[in-house]
């Protein structure tokens, strides 16, 4: 069995801390939607949340096979108070590229730390990001292309 340094076991548990966090960022990204009815939009990013949090559990997952520790910190209280979709939308591209930049970070500490079993998992979540940032990228294009908010609604749909 691989066993995790310190180093990365730590870093790893950050990124616990972050999936979570993007879960709520998303939760309350979809009460948003719901309170006003768009209801397309809350299943979208009440799906977000969804995947944010079995994101979390696979970092969680790696750090017990790999005889670490898991911890569990605080998790912010995510904002509310959103002025209208695009910003909601803007704000997601934006949080899913922040990630982006996490996981690279962690590819990093994995290479300098020369845990090599951790790469497979984070050569996975690199890929995701692709995935997550071009999801995002379309709904602010999408949501660019139509003029009130309940007919944008009406064509959102997630084939996922």
């Amino acid at each position: 069995m691989a066993q995790i340094g310190e180093k990365l076991n730590k870093e790893f548990n950050d990124q616990v801390r972050e999936e979570l966090e993007s879960a709520y960022i998303y939760l309350a990204m979809s009460a948003w939607f719901a309170e006003r009815t768009l209801d397309n939009l809350a299943a979208w990013f009440s799906k977000q949340a969804d995947e944010e949090f079995q994101h979390a559990m696979k970092f969680v997952n790696y750090i017990i096979e790999t005889g670490g520790s898991v911890k569990y910190e605080t998790l912010k209280e995510p904002k509310r108070d959103y002025e209208n979709i695009l910003e909601i939308v803007e704000t997601a591209y934006k949080h899913e590229k922040y990630i982006t930049k996490r996981i690279y970070h962690l590819y990093e500490v994995a290479q300098d730390e020369k845990e090599l079993s951790a790469i497979p998992l984070l050569l996975w979540f690199l890929e995701e990001q692709v995935e997550e940032e071009d999801q995002t990228a379309a709904l602010i294009d999408k949501y660019k292309g139509y003029r009130n908010d309940f007919n944008f609604d009406h064509h959102v749909k997630r084939t996922d």
